[in-house]
């Protein structure tokens, strides 16, 4: 039976890389993003969706029908630190990586058919980064968050798992407004791929990941180290 994947932030970055990978590997991919994707496929339907707008993530969710897993890949990181924090960036940050996976996850999971796959993108910052503490509390609220739901999943055979890259070689990555924060090379001497990413994304969709929950699992060049 084919699959059927929600990915969100399909058009860009970790997002678009997932989608074209899982349609490699046969699934069918829904992709939400706010702008249409660069590519087309038979098993690949766009539906536009602005995540930041959660009353509405409800209604669209039933319009999907039943899935068989679902992928959040959307985000976005701005940095400050103490002192010079932007609230209400620090909320969207929050509503996007945390709001928008909590109700899709609620929408989507009830009817998802047993054995389904749940992969937030969380990141290697979730541990704490200096300059990027709104974003590294959102990340690190993705693995309470999949902790929770593996565990009330399990009886259904639903995994749920957060990949958090270190820094990937993705637009947000190259975003000019960065300049004074840099990103930091991984020890492996390269940024992490977004092909990269998204391998492992593959395989805890597939089959041969279903004993693996809950967990947080970094894709970061030694970063961690």
């Amino acid at each position: 039976m084919t699959k059927r994947i929600v990915v969100t932030g399909a058009s860009s970055g970790i997002g678009h890389a997932v989608s074209q990978r899982l349609l490699k590997e046969g699934c069918e991919v829904i992709g939400l993003s706010r702008s249409e994707p660069d590519f087309a496929h038979d098993n690949f339907r766009f539906v536009a969706a602005d995540l930041g707008e959660l009353d509405a993530i409800a209604p669209l969710a039933q319009t999907l029908g039943p899935v068989d897993g679902l992928v959040h890949a959307a985000g976005f990181m701005k940095i400050a630190r103490l002192g010079e924090l932007d609230h209400a960036s620090g909320e969207a940050m929050w509503r996007l990586h945390i709001g928008a996976a909590t109700a899709l996850a609620d929408a989507l999971a009830p009817a998802m058919r047993d054995g389904g796959r749940i992969v937030l993108i969380g990141s290697r910052v979730s541990n704490g980064a200096a300059g990027r503490s709104q974003y590294a509390a959102a990340k690190a609220a993705m693995v309470g968050l999949a902790r929770s739901w593996a565990s009330e999943l399990a009886p259904r055979r639903i995994t749920v798992n957060v990949v958090s890259p270190a820094a990937t070689d993705t637009p947000m990555l190259r975003d000019p407004k960065r300049a004074t924060s840099a990103p930091v090379v991984p020890p492996i001497g390269r940024y992490v791929t977004v092909d990269e990413v998204a391998a492992l994304v593959a395989f805890l969709i597939g089959d041969e990941a279903g004993a693996i929950t809950g967990q947080q699992i970094m894709v970061c060049g030694g970063s961690s180290l």
